[in-house]
């Protein structure tokens, strides 16, 4: 069974898709099998792996309304993982998948098929707490939460572990939290630095030690469709997942359960 991870944050702007994107180039670079799961209707994961989404036959939507199987519409990349791609017509999902049977479960039904062929499902949710967000929560193993290190870092944080605590109680009792994950981080900014020690106050038993600098060379790999370990494998930016990647292989997610301190 993969460890499949959930990637949220209902803040839009926090560096999820970027972290989807890099953790999933770098797992796949220390060896592991990995699939990337576009569920955003943006589809930026899916452009930041070079594939066009615009030149698509079919993508996850096809796959959540039953017009399609998710082992159809794998894409490869030129980066040593697969992705399933999004288009912006999952907009419509959201309203779509209301009446259909099992709603909340129909990504979990759909990835049951494809799961043996990899170590690591990693799904990069939209910014909200959508029935979207609520399919890759109940298909997940694990959550991981990227945090952005600047004002207002805390808000919504309560909103999205109580609809975790939700998922957990209702679809999926097995759901643990992989982690909360410094991003945008400045060490020139006290506020980057009062926030990062605020979040290692609020949650010193989920906070990766890994921080995910704020870096221009990250900033400009997804306009070229590539992950920062392929656009500038030197810069600080690539050098913080690859380091992220490590600490997600060696942490047993099995200890962890969801974040509660502090933020009622």
């Amino acid at each position: 069974m993969p460890r499949i991870i959930a990637i949220t944050n209902q803040k839009g702007g926090v560096g999820k898709t970027t972290t989807a994107v890099n953790l999933a180039s770098t797992l796949a670079h220390a060896g592991s099998r990995v699939l990337l799961v576009d569920m955003d209707p943006q589809g930026n994961a899916t452009g930041g792996c070079g594939i066009s989404v615009h030149q698509l036959e079919a993508s996850v939507y096809d796959v959540l309304l039953g017009a399609g199987k998710m082992g159809d519409i794998v894409c490869k990349t030129g980066f040593g993982f697969m992705v399933v791609p999004s288009h912006p017509d999952l907009a419509g999902a959201q309203v779509e998948l209301e009446s259909l049977p099992n709603k909340d479960l129909r990504l979990k039904q759909a990835l049951d098929g494809i799961l043996p062929d990899y170590g690591f499902v990693l799904i990069d949710c939209a910014p909200t707490l959508n029935i979207l967000t609520i399919n890759a929560l109940a298909a997940a193993t694990e959550v991981l939460v990227p945090v952005q290190c600047e004002y207002y870092a805390l808000e919504g944080l309560s909103n999205l572990i109580r609809t975790i605590d939700l998922v957990r109680q209702r679809l999926n009792p097995g759901l643990k939290t992989a982690g909360l994950v410094r991003t945008m981080h400045d060490v020139r900014t006290s506020l980057s630095i009062e926030v990062s020690e605020q979040l290692g106050e609020h949650f010193p038993n989920s906070l990766y030690r890994t921080i995910i600098p704020r870096n221009v060379r990250l900033a400009e790999a997804p306009s070229y469709g590539k992950p920062i370990l392929e656009y500038d494998r030197g810069c600080s930016g690539s050098k913080a997942y690859v380091a992220l990647a490590s600490e997600v292989l060696r942490r047993d997610p099995s200890s962890h359960n969801t974040p509660q301190e502090g933020i009622g």
